[in-house]
């Protein structure tokens, strides 16, 4: 094996076993305990009119999408967006496994396609928890893995215009 081929190896396990599995045994764990210690809606309050753990399933995609489709529909369609999302990622960061912003976030995505991935299969629909609202004022309810994908897209937003601002003559 090229020593190039080595490092780069080294690197993509690096981002794996230090990004995907911790937050995606995290995503799992705490779906895991929200099931085995919650009934579906039961609402337990953190931060009174900011941020409440409330359990539900979700058989959409982010935000409830799709939830309306048939479930037959649904179901193969999010399964195989989510195969390949995953192994998109994948070859993404094994092309370049460079620990940089866009890996991190990549490394993150991936994390959290897999981790609902594994709800779709497991469960069908996704388990959510975190509910984020002002009063009255509600966010959808999301998860770890969400939450993963969330930052990752703003990692990658962020390296898009780290990339592309002009270099200052200093």
């Amino acid at each position: 094996m090229r020593d190039e081929t080595r490092v780069g190896v080294r690197e993509l396990l690096r981002l794996l076993l230090g990004i995907t599995l911790p937050v995606l045994v995290i995503d799992q764990l705490s779906k895991l305990y929200i099931v085995s210690h919650f009934s579906l809606h039961e609402d337990l309050v953190l931060i009174p009119n900011w941020l409440d753990i409330t359990y539900t399933l979700n058989p959409g995609a982010a935000f409830s999408l799709f939830a309306a489709m048939p479930a037959w529909f649904r179901s193969s369609m999010l399964l195989s967006l989510a195969a390949g999302a995953i192994v998109v990622l994948l070859v993404l960061l094994i092309r370049d496994p460079r620990a940089n912003l866009t890996s991190v976030a990549l490394a993150l995505i991936l994390a959290g396609a897999i981790g609902n991935l594994i709800d779709r299969i497991w469960r069908g629909p996704v388990v959510d928890f975190i509910l984020m609202h002002y009063y009255s004022h509600d966010y959808p309810v999301f998860n770890v893995a969400d939450s993963a994908i969330s930052v990752g897209v703003v990692l990658i937003l962020l390296a898009s215009l780290k990339s592309s601002a002009p270099a200052s003559s200093g």
